[in-house]
């Protein structure tokens, strides 16, 4: 998840060299960082509150042999910034380790911080101690984590350098007689670095050496904590609502009357199924493999995956590998919604397949104070067509995907968007009919964005809050999105059917982590959506499970018997959730549930 850079030589390294390397580094997280370095027969070591770039400034670069440094996106263990020394042994790690517990427990230690990381250097402790080689360390140590780990080890005493990764997100390249790496080959090639190549096993390199002790520094700043803990509390899960709604439904689908623009006919069939065209079926995936055999390359990196780490891209990156035979690299954006379970199956799922993931961190904290001014403006005149401003922060993905394209030099797109998405609802709340010919489940078109803006302005204007310091931040990633072209776009299922039961299958033998709020797999690695559709059920009655469980009525997938069974279920407010949701805003839970709880509920149309 993090940024990992640094270099190494005989001589001095280059200065612009590694401000260009953590520039890049900085693109993956700017929650915390740190640098270590060897100067003048010492080892200093600086953790820093700031993002990157400003630690680069207070890191001395005159003659400087070696260099390690770490941009940080915040996973565990928030105040506990890299590089972690332990045992005379310093770490700088990206990714996420799974199964800590155990490790400590192997180690017969207990830890001192609350990040993963620490049991790198203990474990690499440890195994030196029991007389394994340091060419083996790092192969020992990942025979024992589960999960993403790409590491830099550095030993002072001893004078050595370990660089390994289980994903291939680590490379190292040479720049006249020094040695440089990065946690992309992007950054490598941005400063003219030759010989690049993956980080895969242990690579055991001289470094300096050091016997005395290393000089740590640390710049602290308060700041809030990006990762505030769940605590249940039974009287705020008592003031989630849950009641099944009285409402005519369609009978064939189960989607009621106060969805936007639904009409019955005299057979009480909603309009909503009388227009609707299949789309989730098998086609000739071998049409799929003739078209990406022109962008295939012998034993390199042929595609770029987006990938959240939920259920349908999990899905969608095991056909990519085990069926189209695809070397992809994902993408990740984080825009500070993206839950700690879907880090943990991005981590889990890359770690497993061996897939490198790159991932484009938004300011985190600057992202979450826009969702907090937007949800407070909406909160002051609630209307559900302007619930998706809460989600605009993240079409930036769409825009950040170009990015990858044009630093990987990968123009192939594989997604794994799930057909039955489509919900018509969310904009049909602002006053957008449904388009029952739109075959994506965004929609796209400048024509099209033009008109939703204007309905949305229309809305803005009766809550003059919204018109805040987000403003051009939603815009622009709406227009993105809006905007994105489909040249190299293919989309998986196009070509597979989308097969629940084949997708929980698949997911179970990953190990695939679950939500224990709720019995549903889907947008669970989404902090957001949990609140929305409590927000929906409350006002309206039903919430996106309903159009899904609709959409596969109307595929023949299930029966409307059992849409009713799943729906009581899955919207159920998922009080873990919602009440992560709001203390990542820094809102209060009483508060904002109690104005939600006192809007009024659309009236049903039945006498």
């Amino acid at each position: 998840m993090c940024g990992i850079f640094g270099g190494f030589t005989d001589s001095s390294l280059d200065e612009s060299a590694l401000k260009n390397l953590a520039k890049c580094a900085q693109q993956r997280g700017r929650d915390s960082s740190g640098t270590i370095y060897a100067q003048d027969g010492n080892y200093n070591l600086i953790r820093s509150d700031f993002p990157l770039m400003q630690t680069m400034k207070i890191t001395s670069m005159n003659g400087i042999r070696f260099l390690a440094g770490h941009s940080r996106l915040i996973t565990n263990g928030f105040f506990d910034n890299q590089p972690i020394e332990s045992d005379e042994i310093i770490v700088i790690h990206n990714g996420i380790i799974l199964n800590t517990n155990e490790i400590w427990n192997f180690l017969n230690k207990s830890p001192s911080l609350e990040i993963d990381s620490e049991v790198l250097p203990n474990l690499a402790s440890y195994f030196l101690k029991k007389g394994i080689s340091i060419e083996l360390v790092s192969e020992n140590i990942l025979s024992k984590c589960k999960g993403s780990i790409s590491a830099v080890l550095i030993f002072p005493k001893l004078g050595k350098l370990v660089l390994f990764s289980n994903t291939g997100s680590l490379y190292i390249g040479e720049k006249n007689s020094s040695h440089y790496f990065a946690s992309e080959r992007f950054p490598l090639k941005k400063i003219n670095c030759i010989k690049i190549k993956k980080v895969t096993s242990g690579i055991v390199f001289d470094i300096p050496k050091n016997s005395s002790k290393i000089n740590n520094y640390s710049v602290n700043q308060d700041r809030v904590n990006l990762i505030p803990k769940f605590v249940y509390n039974a009287s705020e899960s008592k003031l989630l609502y849950y009641s099944k709604y009285n409402l005519l439904r369609c009978n064939k689908c189960i989607l009621p009357e106060t969805m936007p623009f639904i009409e019955f006919d005299n057979s009480g069939v909603c309009n909503y199924c009388n227009n609707y065209v299949k789309r989730n079926y098998s086609k000739d995936s071998g049409d799929l493999k003739e078209v990406l055999n022109r962008y295939r390359y012998e034993n390199k990196i042929d595609a770029i995956f987006p990938f959240s780490g939920g259920r349908d891209s999990t899905f969608g990156l095991h056909l990519a590998v085990n069926e189209l035979g695809l070397k992809p690299i994902t993408f990740t954006y984080d825009w500070g919604m993206v839950t700690d379970i879907g880090r943990r199956n991005i981590s889990r799922i890359c770690s497993t397949l061996g897939v490198e993931n790159i991932v484009v961190a938004a300011d985190i904290g600057w992202k979450r104070k826009n969702i907090k001014k937007n949800l407070t403006a909406w909160l002051k005149n609630p209307n559900l067509g302007m619930i998706s401003i809460l989600t605009a922060g993240d079409k930036h993905f769409f825009k950040h995907i170009e990015t990858i394209k044009k630093q990987t030099g990968i123009d192939l797109n594989i997604w794994s968007i799930n057909p039955l998405e489509v919900t018509h609802f969310k904009s049909g709340f602002l006053g957008v009919p449904p388009n029952f010919k739109e075959k994506r489940v965004y929609q796209s078109g400048l024509a099209k964005q033009l008109k939703y803006q204007s309905l949305r302005f229309k809305q803005m204007l009766k809550s003059p809050r919204y018109f805040n310091a987000s403003l051009i931040d939603t815009l622009s990633g709406e227009f993105y999105r809006s905007r994105k072209k489909d040249e190299d776009y293919f989309h998986l299922f196009d070509y597979f059917k989308w097969d629940e039961q084949q997708v929980d299958k698949v997911l179970e033998n990953y190990s695939w982590e679950r939500s224990p709020d709720t019995s549903s797999t889907w947008r669970i690695g989404d902090g957001t959506a949990a609140f929305y559709n409590y927000i929906y059920h409350r006002v309206a009655g039903f919430t996106e499970h309903d159009t899904f469980r609709s959409n596969q009525i109307r595929e023949g997938d299930i029966t409307r018997d059992q849409a009713i069974e799943f729906i009581d279920a899955e919207n159920s407010p998922r009080y873990e959730n919602i009440r992560w949701y709001l203390d990542a805003l820094n809102m209060n839970f009483l508060d904002v549930i109690e104005k939600i709880n006192d809007i009024p509920r659309l009236e049903s149309n039945k006498n």
